[in-house]
């Protein structure tokens, strides 16, 4: 039987965010940053959809809707660690571009989401 927020849109897309960033650290970074910016990017993807899931399955709203407001946050922070691959010259513009957009849809559904469960329409 699936969990419950298999079924959320906003944490497919969180959970392939983190697997691309997983790949990407992998792949791209040096290994020096492997515990540096390479971790703290990886924690902060890996934050995004775990946050989804415990506030998918906290009992009341004001719960869920602080678990999606830290997973809202560690959606910016990727954002942040990937501006600074970039400038760091560990990946291209278009590596960044194509996780901008995959940003950008989590972070829409991820509102989406919020402004449901705010609303009374989500679980």
């Amino acid at each position: 039987m699936p969990l419950h927020y298999h079924s959320l849109v906003v944490w497919q897309r969180a959970d392939d965010l983190f697997i691309d960033v997983h790949q990407l650290t992998r792949a791209s970074f040096p290994d020096f940053e492997r515990f540096e910016l390479s971790s703290q990017l990886r924690r902060a993807a890996y934050s995004v959809a775990a946050n989804v899931v415990e506030g998918s399955e906290r009992e009341h709203k004001k719960e869920r809707l602080n678990f999606l407001s830290f997973s809202r946050a560690s959606l910016a922070e990727v954002g942040y660690c990937l501006h600074v691959a970039k400038r760091l010259g560990y990946i291209d513009a278009a590596k960044f571009n194509a996780f901008d957009v995959s940003i950008r849809r989590v972070s829409a559904a991820l509102h989406g989401y919020i402004r449901a469960v705010k609303e009374g329409r989500a679980r």
